[in-house]
């Protein structure tokens, strides 16, 4: 018998959410996928219609996802059988994800002094360090604020470097570093046909698991040679913050028509300054040198310097190929072993490159000083130089430790005014900053065969010194253009944080130092004379860590506030123009506004300010990473070896320790201590809970090294007895 078939008709979506919500919410403890939901509600709508029904639902935060595409009522939400409930008010964040081993995530979000938990079936496909709205309600009865992630707005990961692995019906790609991605299915018509199995591989994200699917599919984009480990760590660094190594093709092809020649055209619109002595002081390894300075002795005892900045503007031209991909980095990478240059090579390390014995194009700040070094008259322009010199920072430092060299008058005279200028800016309140600088040794193969802390000297000052100026005078040029306003690209620096200020005045005062925070003025002395005092006691080197923290972070703005820790009213970037795109817009800006006025969209500038700002930050965490897993690497060869450090930090957990040569920071558990630990409120001291043992920040301790795990880049230790 042949059955005669219904005309059945779906429901309207409206419906088909009530229906899921009421079917749900009356079975609060069973799980649903959007099949079963189908036949138990006994509809004819597609699956996929009860699947966005759930997906609307899931986002109001009335059910959650569990496992395999199931979904449940969340009882926190409404009552069961359907009955509504009274909603619950909430607050909207933006934040960062910080994923735990058991899937549940915490939200680091700018603002909150707390970050934000969200259990692991609220996390909606969410991953390490993506960035994420997240809804908290306004009461909870929770000590910490508990929220849901609602969307993933940037995904930290684009691409993985992996090995190929073919099925019959597409390949597989198995990360070969740390990534949060355990696998990327690849459909073989995204395969190249030179790929094969065992191949190593970089694969572009294309679409991310959702709702019953959960696998990550992608392309692969290149294939690679047989690359190191450590090749394919530092890869798989710039490819987690979103830098490749490579340019695209029409940038490239640009910046291969380009040469150095000089022409009249440009000679006779450009301040010629090959015949004044002119030298670049850089470090042993650069290769692109953006400034070089210059000294010329007047008659009447005044003299000139000079401040020229590589002219980047005069290749990279608004509107082409090259300028979008210049903007797109906003900025060079520095790791470990390479850098990854914002620019082509043929710009960054050749045209551009103020190398020895060549005539190149600069933009040019020169100042006219006084016999007692006060400032007299300013020009800024167009020009051409001949470098005459390079100096090395090591070499540039023996001439001014005593020994003799070339342009050593110079180069005398030029770190006296340093000194001038330096301390003229302390005077004013600047705050100095004495972070150490890791550099590493490395052999033919990019391992680490020492780590230490470089000191500052004179030399690198003396650099600084005048770059400082020249960013503070070009900032001040615009800035006080006729009105209205000249938009401008600032690097602006806000005052501290005034609660994270007087956390941090308590922590410094139980290691006996007394900070005055009530003015922007005291803070500055307070932080310069702790930064005096952690010169001669290294338990105080651990708290300047944290009176950074307490600072804002500097960023670039057309918001002009000023920047705080240098005691500028103006200040922005105009002297890095190679690695730097912040640099870039303020040449093409101060030129077209050296003898007129010419007013760019402030609103677009701010939006490349915010660009370019958070490509800074995305450089810096590559650089960070990079640094941390050398330091893991170097580290470990020296397992069972004993080395001096000083404790940096503090959890329940356990302790940090930074050795004192390398930096690198290891932790030892209280459990390897032999007794429970309590921590003091401000975390800066642990009691032992039996013994009554006190460890404090910045405590001398002997660690014995127990174990590294490179991928994870931690470093266990063991606190070191007599017998050691």
């Amino acid at each position: 018998m042949t059955r005669k078939k219904r005309n059945r008709k779906g429901k309207p979506s409206s419906d088909i959410k009530r229906f899921v919500e009421k079917t749900l919410a009356g079975n609060p403890k069973k799980r649903f996928t959007p099949k079963q939901l189908k036949k138990k509600m006994k509809v004819d709508n597609s699956v996929d219609s009860i699947g966005h029904a759930l997906k609307t639902l899931e986002e109001e935060g009335k059910v959650f996802q569990v496992k395999d595409g199931r979904y449940r009522w969340d009882r926190q939400a409404g009552g069961a059988n359907g009955t509504k409930t009274k909603q619950v008010s909430s607050i909207t964040y933006e934040g960062k994800v910080d994923m735990t081993r058991s899937g549940a995530a915490y939200i680091m979000v700018a603002d909150l002094e707390d970050d934000i938990y969200i259990a692991a079936r609220h996390t909606n496909t969410a991953m390490q360090g993506d960035i994420v709205k997240v809804v908290v309600p306004k009461k909870s009865t929770r000590r910490r604020p508990e929220g849901r992630i609602t969307d993933v707005i940037k995904r930290s990961v684009s691409h993985i470097i992996g090995k190929v692995f073919k099925t019959k019906k597409y390949a597989i790609i198995t990360p070969m570093a740390k990534s949060p991605i355990s696998e990327v299915y690849v459909n073989y018509g995204q395969l190249p046909d030179d790929v094969d199995d065992g191949d190593q591989v970089v694969a572009e994200i294309t679409t991310w698991g959702t709702g019953q699917n959960k696998a990550i599919w992608g392309k692969v984009t290149k294939k690679l040679a047989d690359v190191s480990h450590n090749d394919v760590t530092m890869l798989s660094i710039l490819l987690e913050q979103g830098f490749d190594t490579e340019y695209p093709a029409g940038a490239v092809k640009e910046s291969e028509h380009m040469t150095a020649t000089v022409t009249d055209t440009e000679l006779a619109v450009r301040r010629d300054f090959r015949e004044v002595p002119t030298f670049t002081i850089d470090p042993l390894t650069a290769k692109d040198f953006d400034d070089a300075l210059s000294l010329t002795f007047n008659e009447d005892g005044s003299y000139e310097v000079g401040v020229h900045i590589a002219d980047v503007t005069h290749y990279v031209r608004p509107g082409t190929a090259l300028d979008q991909e210049a903007f797109n980095r906003s900025t060079s990478v520095y790791l470990v072993d390479r850098v990854i240059p914002m620019l082509p090579e043929k710009l960054s390390n050749d045209l551009c490159s103020l190398v020895p014995h060549e005539d190149r194009y600069v933009f040019s700040a020169v100042f006219t000083f006084s016999k007692s070094h006060k400032i007299t008259g300013r020009w800024m322009g167009k020009g051409i130089i001949y470098s005459d010199r390079r100096f090395t920072y090591e070499e540039a430092q023996e001439v001014i430790e005593g020994a003799d060299g070339d342009y050593k008058k110079e180069i005398l005279h030029l770190n006296k005014v340093a000194e001038v200028l330096r301390k003229e800016r302390f005077k004013n309140n600047a705050i100095s900053f004495e972070s150490s600088e890791i550099v590493f040794e490395l052999d033919e193969n990019a391992k680490p065969i020492r780590a230490y802390a470089k000191e500052r000297k004179a030399a690198h000052m003396l650099v600084e010194d005048f770059m400082l100026l020249a960013n503070k005078e070009v900032a001040k040029f615009v800035a006080k253009l006729p009105k209205p306003e000249v938009p401008m690209v600032y690097r602006i620096h806000d005052e501290p944080d005034p609660d994270r200020l007087a956390d941090f005045s308590l922590f410094a005062k139980e290691l006996g130092v007394q900070m005055k925070i009530d003015t922007p003025s005291q803070i500055a002395k307070s932080i310069n004379a702790l930064s005096s005092a952690a010169k001669e006691n290294e338990a105080l080197k651990m708290l300047q860590p944290l009176a950074i923290r307490t600072m804002s972070k500097a960023v670039y703005s057309s918001n002009n506030i000023g920047h705080y820790g240098l005691a500028f009213e103006h200040y922005t970037h105009f002297t890095s123009p190679i690695r730097r795109y912040s640099d870039v817009l303020v040449h093409r800006i101060l030129q077209d506004n050296l003898e007129t006025i010419k007013r760019y969209d402030k609103e677009k500038l701010e939006i490349k300010c915010k660009h370019i700002s958070s490509q800074e930050k995305k450089a810096t965490d590559a650089e960070r990473a990079s640094k941390k897993y050398k330091q893991a690497e170097y580290i470990s060869d020296h397992i069972g070896e004993v080395f001096d450090g000083h404790v940096s930090g503090m959890i329940d957990k356990g302790i940090f320790v930074q050795l004192d040569e390398s930096h690198a920071e290891g932790m030892i558990p209280f459990s390897r201590i032999g007794e429970r630990f309590t921590l003091s409120g401000s975390k800066l001291k642990a009691v032992g809970d039996a013994s009554g043992d006190v460890i404090s920040m910045g405590d001398a301790l002997k660690v014995k090294i127990l174990s590294v795990d490179l991928e994870e880049r931690q470093i266990e230790m063991a606190l070191c007895e007599e017998d050691c």
